[in-house]
């Protein structure tokens, strides 16, 4: 399942590495990103092993869109997810001032009923019961 969400990168979290248990060492970054929704919700994703060199060219504040595949496991009748990104590309300047929606803008007049035509047919009729 391949996933896409914008948002600007708010941190980056410390480098974690390690050896598994087949001895292969392994290393993981998260990073933080919040959504330019009505609401914001920020998310916290993570990359691996050679991946986390596409974080290194990115700034705190870099709008982002980041591709991801969500992935669950059970561990001791608990279930974990992970958000785990495979894709990150900084979105253009350009791309970032066509999606900022503009406010509507409200006028004080009314519309214009001079050429309507109404009449009382089905009046009464339209009740369900």
């Amino acid at each position: 399942m391949a996933l896409e969400i914008t948002g600007r990168l708010i941190q980056k979290l410390e480098l974690q590495s390690g050896i598994s248990k087949t001895g292969s060492s392994w290393q993981k970054q998260e990073f933080v990103i919040e959504t330019m929704e009505q609401y914001p919700k920020k998310v916290c994703t993570n990359l691996w092993g050679d991946k986390i060199d596409m974080l290194t060219a990115l700034a705190i504040g870099d709008t982002v869109v980041v591709s991801f595949n969500l992935e669950s496991r059970e561990f001791n009748g608990k279930w974990y997810t992970d958000v785990r990104a495979w894709k990150i590309e900084k979105q253009s300047m350009q791309a970032e001032a066509g999606s900022t929606p503009t406010p509507l803008q409200m006028t004080n007049e009314m519309p214009s009923y001079d050429n309507a035509t109404f009449t009382d047919e089905g009046v009464g009729n339209d009740l369900p019961f």
